[in-house]
């Protein structure tokens, strides 16, 4: 069996055949500090080898899927460097889309930036009517490279995903699902039940059949991933070190707007 239990910032749950990864930092609103983003880079390749499981699905504890990446970190990362995180990145995307087992988002509240990178890249997507998702990372001066330019246009058009990604806004759940970004868009009380069900009927279902599909599906967004994530983790890296993105996070951190000077 894999050892889950080493992971702190991840719980880990099982009813019969799936398996619950939980993003579990709710005093956070599950933003990703250095130790979950370090989890995150290996627990879907801890998942895909699981014996004990078919189905997975990714939720966050309390009331957001993930807010992103916790501003502290952010600073850490302009004081000490981007390379690890950029080494991680890839591995977050890569091993996901390698990941054979059908993977479900369970989007119980707002996920957003490297939160609705995570729920994107999952397999099919289920969220409460009350979420918002959305990809900020150029309301902080950070570049959207870790994932978002690869998933986005791929669901949603070019047109629509440069929008998006080039102003930061959140778009609610209703709306994602029209515009295809999202599956379902349900009322929250019923959304455990809802991907319960999804789940079990995947795990129930030709279990060779549905991961050679899904593997034959991945193959183009693989190869995508592959060609473009390291250009896109460089020119994060590049904003990282920007003095924009070092005042959005400074005034993140003093409660104020930030003062971009365009550098």
């Amino acid at each position: 069996m894999v050892d889950f239990a080493k992971y702190q910032t991840i719980r880990i749950d099982r009813r019969g055949r799936v398996l619950t990864l939980t993003l579990n930092r709710p005093d956070k609103l599950n933003a990703v500090d250095k130790a979950m983003h370090g989890e995150l880079a290996s627990v879907f390749g801890d998942a895909a080898a699981d014996p004990g499981s078919d189905t997975v699905v990714v939720t966050g504890q309390g009331r957001a899927f993930s807010a992103g990446g916790d501003i502290l970190w952010m600073q850490e990362m302009i004081d000490h460097g981007f390379g690890q995180t950029a080494r991680e990145a890839k591995r977050i995307v890569m091993s996901l889309l390698d990941c054979e087992k059908p993977v479900i988002a369970k989007v119980n509240g707002h996920a957003t930036g490297l939160g609705a990178t995570l729920a994107l890249f999952c397999d099919v997507i289920f969220a409460a009517d009350h979420a918002k998702i959305g990809d900020p990372h150029v309301c902080v001066g950070f570049t959207a490279g870790d994932g978002g330019a690869v998933i986005w246009p791929q669901l949603i058009g070019y047109a629509r995903a440069k929008e998006l990604l080039m102003t930061g806004d959140l778009i609610g759940a209703p709306e994602a699902a029209r515009m295809g970004l999202i599956n379902h868009a349900v009322p929250a009380a019923e959304l455990d039940a809802r991907v319960d069900a999804f789940a079990d009927r995947l795990a129930a279902g030709a279990l060779v059949a549905i991961r050679t599909t899904k593997s034959s599906l991945n193959i183009g967004l693989k190869q995508l991933a592959a060609s473009i994530m390291d250009a896109c983790l460089a020119f994060e890296a590049q904003s990282n070190a920007s003095a924009d993105h070092r005042e959005a996070v400074a005034a993140f951190r003093e409660g104020r707007k930030p003062k971009f000077t365009r550098r």
